[in-house]
């Protein structure tokens, strides 16, 4: 279970996330992520470094202001941290030893959602569906 609820918060996560109507939906995801990337400040394990992950997580998460690409990125960069902090011993919930694996999980599927659009369960759907047009392509006119 423990690693099976970290999936389905980042799968609810992005489902909540996903009842903001855009372009809203993408800059509060940049604030979000932007916030995650300062969430081990106040534990200060890695001392210094806190401090400069923070500043790259905050530039990667501002360009997410306008592209969700760097929103995913951040992300996974989040995750990278969790890992970390995981392997040190020094969890993002001081009082919970694996909460840092279980946000190391988490956040990819966050990540991937981003990777995607940010897109509605609906239009998840409808991207992965084919149109006729591609189906069933029309000949191109024939150039001589």
């Amino acid at each position: 279970m423990q690693y099976v609820a970290p999936i389905g918060v980042g799968l609810l996560y992005a489902f909540l996330m996903s009842l903001i109507r855009e372009p809203h939906r993408r800059r509060f995801n940049a604030i979000m992520v932007a916030g995650a990337g300062a969430a081990y400040l106040s534990g200060g394990g890695l001392g210094g470094w806190e401090f400069a992950f923070t500043v790259v997580a905050t530039y990667v998460a501002y360009r997410g202001l306008e592209s969700w690409t760097f929103i995913g990125i951040a992300w996974l960069l989040h995750t990278a941290w969790d890992i970390v902090h995981h392997i040190k011993g020094n969890p993002i919930i001081p009082f919970l030893h694996t909460s840092s694996l279980g946000c190391a999980i988490c956040d990819p599927v966050i990540a991937l959602w981003c990777f995607a659009g940010g897109k509605t369960p609906r239009e998840l759907v409808e991207w992965g569906i084919p149109r006729e047009s591609e189906i069933h392509p029309r000949s191109a006119p024939h150039h001589r």
